[in-house]
């Protein structure tokens, strides 16, 4: 069983797919840029913003950062609760919490929309530590964001091999192993959320699940390696 869980938030806990598809078109349209395709932005669930609006729209970082705010605008009061919890998620974090597992988020939305969704979904009491990063783009970084994670946890000291075999990072794309590599974490991926096909394979996770049934039985041990 792993003492430490580190959770990403969009695409692995909740299904954030609504809100933050609409808010991008928002922002889009407001920079003149007509986006009819929902699908087509579903790309920007799970990295940084600023750098989905520089790689995919060619956009200078301040024009990025400009497409942010005007992101944020429509987020912000709307799209935070445009959102649904991934079905048995609830009673799974339940589950580990009880068991003794130290339960943190490690996500690259920014800390104050974490917090909102997580009430919102009434599963908050759950976690140990929240990190996100900051609404002035600082700590946006998926490594940035797990460091700290494990900073609060105050487990930064644990030798590598204590690292990999007690703390778990879970998420849905290739930034959550990413993130889980530089620090010598088990990476722990999840089909149900926002990867492309073979992303998670390519970034080397050493566990890859369907479902939240099959994640709750890998952390608590119940899965052999």
């Amino acid at each position: 069983m792993f003492q430490y869980c580190l959770f990403d938030l969009d695409g692995t806990l909740t299904d954030p797919r609504e809100g933050i598809t609409k808010s991008v078109q928002y922002a889009l349209k407001k920079q003149g840029i007509d986006e009819p395709d929902l699908k087509k932005l579903e790309a920007f669930i799970g990295p940084p913003l600023r750098d989905s609006f520089m790689t995919k729209y060619g956009m200078t970082r301040q024009q990025a950062d400009e497409t942010v705010a005007f992101y944020r605008e429509r987020f912000a009061p709307i799209g935070v609760f445009e959102n649904q919890i991934f079905e048995g998620i609830p009673e799974m974090l339940k589950v580990l919490s009880e068991s003794g597992v130290k339960v943190a988020i490690a996500s690259s939305k920014p800390t104050v929309f974490v917090e909102k969704i997580l009430k919102h979904f009434d599963i908050d009491t759950y976690f140990d530590v929240v990190v996100g990063s900051e609404l002035d783009g600082r700590r946006d970084s998926k490594e940035e964001v797990v460091e700290e994670a494990l900073r609060q946890l105050g487990i930064m000291e644990l030798s590598d091999t204590e690292k990999k075999d007690s703390c778990a990072m879970i998420g849905d794309r290739k930034f959550d192993i990413q993130g889980a590599k530089a620090f010598g974490l088990t990476g722990v991926g999840v089909r149900f959320g926002f990867a492309d096909e073979g992303e998670l394979e390519t970034e080397g996770a050493d566990y890859i699940v369907d479902t939240v049934k099959e994640l709750q039985k890998l952390l608590l041990g119940f899965v052999e390696a």
